[in-house]
């Protein structure tokens, strides 16, 4: 992915990286935390792993952020890394989502893709799937590659695995 500034004096872009890259390592996520108690048992799971820091199974710690702005959060992702989530959950009209496919979610996975990194429902690439309408919503999940396969990986685990307070992977391990 090519990466332009606005000069503000020629009022032109500038090319200032000719292949820009997502920055691996970073130890960042943005999840609206408000709406814990309403995800899927793998995104909290995922979440609760983050949290935990370096004495939990992910073995350092973790920054959130939450800017509530999906262009904001992009740019951050793209300049910084990390993974941004805002998976469906169990309120009524967030089943599938809230963000849109068309106009939301696909254009910013071609840039994460383009950039190297991923962009996922929480578990199928966004790139694949066709939406219904024009205002289909989706769950999404996007930023740093390894960060995105690992909660698709979450929701493949077996269900005792899967319990952000007891399972072996939870809270009160033992």
């Amino acid at each position: 992915m090519q990466h332009y500034v606005l000069d503000p004096d020629t009022h032109a872009f500038v090319l200032i990286n000719p292949a820009k890259r997502i920055p691996e390592g970073a130890s960042e996520f943005a999840i609206n935390a408000s709406n814990y108690r309403h995800w899927t048992k793998p995104v909290r799971a995922y979440i609760d792993d983050c949290l935990a820091g370096d004495t939990g199974p992910r073995g350092r710690n973790f920054n959130m952020r939450w800017v509530a702005s999906l262009v904001a959060e992009t740019h951050r992702i793209l300049t910084r890394g990390g993974i941004f989530l805002y998976p469906a959950d169990t309120r009524k009209g967030y089943e599938r989502g809230r963000l849109r496919m068309v106009y939301e979610c696909a254009p910013i996975a071609m840039i994460m893709q383009q950039a190297g990194g991923h962009a996922t429902d929480g578990c199928d690439a966004i790139l694949r799937q066709t939406a219904a309408s024009l205002h289909a919503r989706t769950p999404f999940v996007f930023g740093t590659s390894d960060k995105v396969d690992r909660v698709a990986a979450y929701h493949d685990l077996p269900e005792q695995e899967v319990s952000a307070l007891f399972g072996t992977r939870g809270l009160f391990r033992v």
